[in-house]
Protein backbone atom coordinates (compact mmCIF):
# COMPACT_ATOMS: atom_id res chain seq x y z
CA UNK A 1 0.00 0.00 0.00
CA UNK A 2 1.14 3.37 -0.73
CA UNK A 3 2.14 5.37 2.05
CA UNK A 4 0.28 9.02 0.78
CA UNK A 5 -2.87 9.98 2.64
CA UNK A 6 -5.68 10.53 0.34
CA UNK A 7 -9.34 12.05 0.04
CA UNK A 8 -11.81 9.55 1.06
CA UNK A 9 -13.58 7.95 -2.08
CA UNK A 10 -16.11 5.82 -0.41
CA UNK A 11 -19.33 5.31 1.94
CA UNK A 12 -19.16 2.14 3.21
CA UNK A 13 -16.69 -0.76 3.70
CA UNK A 14 -17.85 -4.44 4.37
CA UNK A 15 -16.68 -8.24 3.76
CA UNK A 16 -18.28 -9.95 1.31
CA UNK A 17 -18.28 -14.19 1.29
CA UNK A 18 -17.58 -15.72 -2.21
CA UNK A 19 -17.14 -19.20 -3.75
CA UNK A 20 -12.92 -18.12 -3.99
CA UNK A 21 -13.13 -16.80 -0.05
CA UNK A 22 -14.24 -13.31 1.41
CA UNK A 23 -13.08 -9.88 0.04
CA UNK A 24 -13.75 -6.52 1.37
CA UNK A 25 -15.48 -3.76 -1.08
CA UNK A 26 -16.13 -0.24 -0.77
CA UNK A 27 -19.46 0.66 -1.86
CA UNK A 28 -19.73 -2.56 -3.24
CA UNK A 29 -16.24 -2.63 -5.38
CA UNK A 30 -14.34 -5.16 -4.55
CA UNK A 31 -10.55 -3.56 -3.12
CA UNK A 32 -7.56 -4.88 -4.68
CA UNK A 33 -3.75 -5.01 -3.46
CA UNK A 34 -1.25 -2.53 -4.24
CA UNK A 35 -0.04 -5.13 -6.96
CA UNK A 36 -3.97 -5.11 -8.78
CA UNK A 37 -4.34 -8.71 -7.15
CA UNK A 38 -7.84 -9.70 -5.82
CA UNK A 39 -7.86 -9.12 -2.46
CA UNK A 40 -9.34 -12.46 -1.26
CA UNK A 41 -9.03 -13.17 2.25
CA UNK A 42 -9.16 -17.16 3.97
CA UNK A 43 -11.75 -16.33 6.97
CA UNK A 44 -14.89 -14.23 7.33
CA UNK A 45 -12.95 -13.07 10.71
CA UNK A 46 -10.25 -11.46 8.71
CA UNK A 47 -11.82 -9.85 5.67
CA UNK A 48 -14.30 -8.06 8.51
CA UNK A 49 -11.41 -6.62 10.47
CA UNK A 50 -9.72 -5.66 6.98
CA UNK A 51 -13.60 -3.92 6.36
CA UNK A 52 -13.36 -2.50 9.60
CA UNK A 53 -9.85 -0.71 9.32
CA UNK A 54 -11.46 0.61 5.39
CA UNK A 55 -14.61 1.93 7.94
CA UNK A 56 -12.99 3.64 10.50
CA UNK A 57 -10.83 5.95 8.04
CA UNK A 58 -11.81 9.66 8.43
CA UNK A 59 -12.21 12.34 5.62
CA UNK A 60 -8.75 10.90 4.20
CA UNK A 61 -7.38 7.29 3.58
CA UNK A 62 -3.93 6.84 5.61
CA UNK A 63 -2.75 3.32 4.21
CA UNK A 64 -0.10 3.26 7.31
CA UNK A 65 -3.40 3.45 9.63
CA UNK A 66 -4.58 0.06 8.51
CA UNK A 67 -2.03 -2.18 9.36
CA UNK A 68 -3.79 -5.58 8.59
CA UNK A 69 -4.46 -4.43 5.28
CA UNK A 70 -0.95 -3.99 4.56
CA UNK A 71 -0.21 -7.32 6.36
CA UNK A 72 -3.16 -9.11 4.40
CA UNK A 73 -1.55 -7.18 0.97
CA UNK A 74 2.02 -8.14 1.81
CA UNK A 75 1.33 -11.74 1.76
CA UNK A 76 -0.58 -12.14 -1.51
CA UNK A 77 1.72 -9.25 -3.91
CA UNK A 78 5.21 -10.15 -2.39
CA UNK A 79 5.10 -13.74 -0.01
CA UNK A 80 2.90 -15.63 -2.11
CA UNK A 81 4.66 -14.92 -5.80
CA UNK A 82 8.14 -16.10 -4.58
CA UNK A 83 7.22 -18.52 -1.41
CA UNK A 84 10.70 -19.98 -1.59
CA UNK A 85 12.94 -17.11 -1.26
CA UNK A 86 10.68 -16.25 1.65
CA UNK A 87 10.90 -19.13 3.20
CA UNK A 88 14.75 -19.21 2.84
CA UNK A 89 15.64 -16.17 4.09
CA UNK A 90 13.32 -16.11 7.12
CA UNK A 91 15.17 -19.69 7.83
CA UNK A 92 18.21 -17.94 7.47
CA UNK A 93 17.78 -16.35 10.45
CA UNK A 94 18.19 -19.42 12.57
CA UNK A 95 21.94 -18.99 11.48
CA UNK A 96 22.40 -15.90 13.87
CA UNK A 97 18.97 -15.97 16.07
CA UNK A 98 18.65 -13.99 18.82
CA UNK A 99 18.07 -16.70 21.44
CA UNK A 100 21.49 -18.42 20.47
CA UNK A 101 23.72 -15.73 21.19
CA UNK A 102 24.14 -15.06 24.93
CA UNK A 103 26.12 -12.93 27.30
CA UNK A 104 28.80 -14.38 29.33
CA UNK A 105 28.57 -11.53 32.27
CA UNK A 106 26.79 -9.77 34.23
CA UNK A 107 25.21 -12.54 35.99
CA UNK A 108 22.28 -11.33 36.19
CA UNK A 109 21.99 -10.59 32.49
CA UNK A 110 22.77 -14.01 32.25
CA UNK A 111 20.32 -15.57 34.73
CA UNK A 112 17.47 -13.45 32.71
CA UNK A 113 18.43 -14.18 29.74
CA UNK A 114 18.54 -18.48 30.39
CA UNK A 115 15.25 -17.68 32.26
CA UNK A 116 13.78 -16.09 29.05
CA UNK A 117 15.42 -17.80 26.21
CA UNK A 118 16.08 -21.11 26.91
CA UNK A 119 12.46 -22.06 27.23
CA UNK A 120 11.53 -21.34 24.08
CA UNK A 121 14.80 -23.59 22.50
CA UNK A 122 13.80 -26.12 24.63
CA UNK A 123 9.73 -26.21 23.72
CA UNK A 124 11.43 -26.25 19.84
CA UNK A 125 13.44 -29.03 20.28
CA UNK A 126 10.96 -31.12 22.03
CA UNK A 127 8.01 -30.49 19.90
CA UNK A 128 9.33 -29.27 16.34
CA UNK A 129 12.58 -31.33 16.56
CA UNK A 130 14.64 -28.21 15.77
CA UNK A 131 17.71 -27.91 18.16
CA UNK A 132 19.71 -24.99 17.51
CA UNK A 133 23.27 -24.36 19.41
CA UNK A 134 23.72 -21.54 22.22
CA UNK A 135 26.68 -19.66 22.76
CA UNK A 136 28.13 -16.73 24.59
CA UNK A 137 30.00 -14.05 24.05
CA UNK A 138 31.25 -12.95 21.12
CA UNK A 139 31.63 -16.30 19.07
CA UNK A 140 30.16 -16.94 16.21
CA UNK A 141 28.48 -21.13 15.72
CA UNK A 142 27.67 -22.68 13.10
CA UNK A 143 23.95 -24.29 13.71
CA UNK A 144 23.33 -28.25 12.91
CA UNK A 145 22.19 -27.96 9.10
CA UNK A 146 19.42 -30.34 10.30
CA UNK A 147 17.88 -27.86 12.52
CA UNK A 148 18.00 -25.20 9.66
CA UNK A 149 16.92 -27.80 7.57
CA UNK A 150 13.82 -28.07 10.25
CA UNK A 151 13.09 -24.37 10.15
CA UNK A 152 12.72 -24.03 6.54
CA UNK A 153 10.49 -27.16 6.50
CA UNK A 154 9.01 -25.74 9.13
CA UNK A 155 8.05 -22.06 7.40
CA UNK A 156 6.91 -23.62 4.45
CA UNK A 157 4.08 -25.59 5.72
CA UNK A 158 2.58 -22.34 6.36
CA UNK A 159 0.23 -20.76 4.27
CA UNK A 160 0.81 -17.56 2.78
CA UNK A 161 -0.86 -15.10 5.34
CA UNK A 162 1.11 -17.23 8.38
CA UNK A 163 4.51 -16.96 6.09
CA UNK A 164 3.81 -12.92 5.66
CA UNK A 165 3.16 -12.91 9.63
CA UNK A 166 6.33 -14.90 10.82
CA UNK A 167 8.49 -13.41 8.10
CA UNK A 168 7.03 -9.62 9.71
CA UNK A 169 7.82 -11.06 13.50
CA UNK A 170 11.50 -12.54 12.30
CA UNK A 171 12.62 -9.39 11.10
CA UNK A 172 10.80 -6.79 13.58
CA UNK A 173 12.69 -9.33 16.38
CA UNK A 174 15.69 -10.80 14.88
CA UNK A 175 14.59 -13.99 16.18
CA UNK A 176 13.28 -16.68 14.01
CA UNK A 177 12.42 -18.97 16.99
CA UNK A 178 10.37 -16.54 18.68
CA UNK A 179 8.31 -15.96 15.33
CA UNK A 180 7.67 -19.76 15.20
CA UNK A 181 6.51 -19.91 19.06
CA UNK A 182 4.30 -16.72 18.57
CA UNK A 183 2.84 -18.26 15.39
CA UNK A 184 2.50 -22.33 17.18
CA UNK A 185 0.76 -20.25 20.12
CA UNK A 186 3.49 -20.56 22.40
CA UNK A 187 4.15 -16.87 23.17
CA UNK A 188 2.30 -13.82 23.03
CA UNK A 189 3.09 -11.02 21.65
CA UNK A 190 4.21 -9.06 24.47
CA UNK A 191 6.15 -11.88 25.66
CA UNK A 192 8.06 -12.14 22.47
CA UNK A 193 8.35 -8.63 22.04
CA UNK A 194 10.14 -9.09 25.68
CA UNK A 195 12.33 -11.98 24.84
CA UNK A 196 13.66 -9.85 22.22
CA UNK A 197 14.22 -6.72 24.33
CA UNK A 198 15.70 -8.44 27.17
CA UNK A 199 19.07 -6.58 26.79
CA UNK A 200 17.33 -3.34 26.07
CA UNK A 201 15.34 -3.49 29.00
CA UNK A 202 18.60 -4.27 31.43
CA UNK A 203 20.47 -1.94 30.02
CA UNK A 204 17.72 0.81 30.43
CA UNK A 205 16.75 -0.61 34.36
CA UNK A 206 20.53 0.51 35.13
CA UNK A 207 20.72 3.62 32.88
CA UNK A 208 17.27 4.40 32.05
CA UNK A 209 15.40 4.52 28.57
CA UNK A 210 15.59 7.53 26.33
CA UNK A 211 12.41 8.72 24.28
CA UNK A 212 13.78 7.36 20.53
CA UNK A 213 14.26 3.57 22.28
CA UNK A 214 11.02 3.64 23.85
CA UNK A 215 9.49 5.19 20.32
CA UNK A 216 11.45 2.27 18.76
CA UNK A 217 10.34 -0.64 21.20
CA UNK A 218 6.88 0.52 20.84
CA UNK A 219 6.52 0.37 16.66
CA UNK A 220 8.11 -3.00 16.64
CA UNK A 221 5.38 -4.23 19.77
CA UNK A 222 2.83 -3.01 17.39
CA UNK A 223 4.41 -4.79 14.36
CA UNK A 224 4.42 -8.08 16.29
CA UNK A 225 0.81 -7.48 17.32
CA UNK A 226 -0.95 -6.72 14.09
CA UNK A 227 1.00 -10.21 13.01
CA UNK A 228 -0.29 -12.19 16.02
CA UNK A 229 -3.88 -10.85 15.52
CA UNK A 230 -3.84 -11.53 12.09
CA UNK A 231 -2.79 -15.14 13.28
CA UNK A 232 -5.76 -15.38 15.51
CA UNK A 233 -8.28 -14.27 12.35
CA UNK A 234 -7.17 -16.89 10.67
CA UNK A 235 -8.28 -19.50 13.54
CA UNK A 236 -5.38 -19.88 15.26
CA UNK A 237 -2.34 -22.78 14.90
CA UNK A 238 -0.68 -23.00 11.41
CA UNK A 239 -2.35 -24.86 8.49
CA UNK A 240 -0.44 -25.96 6.02
CA UNK A 241 0.31 -24.47 2.40
CA UNK A 242 -1.86 -24.71 -0.69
Amino acid sequence: MTDKALKRFYRTAAAVAGDDGHRVTLDGRPVRTPGKRALVLPTAALAAAVAAEWQDQGDTVVPDSMALMQLACTAIDRVAPVRPAIVERVAAYGETDLLCHRADAPAALVDRQAALWQPPLDWAAATLGIRLTVTTGILAVDQPPEALAGLAARLGALDDFRLAAAAQVTGALGSVMLALCLVQGRLSPAAATDAAFLDEDFQAERWGQDAEAAARRAAIAAEVATAARLIDLLGGLPATAA
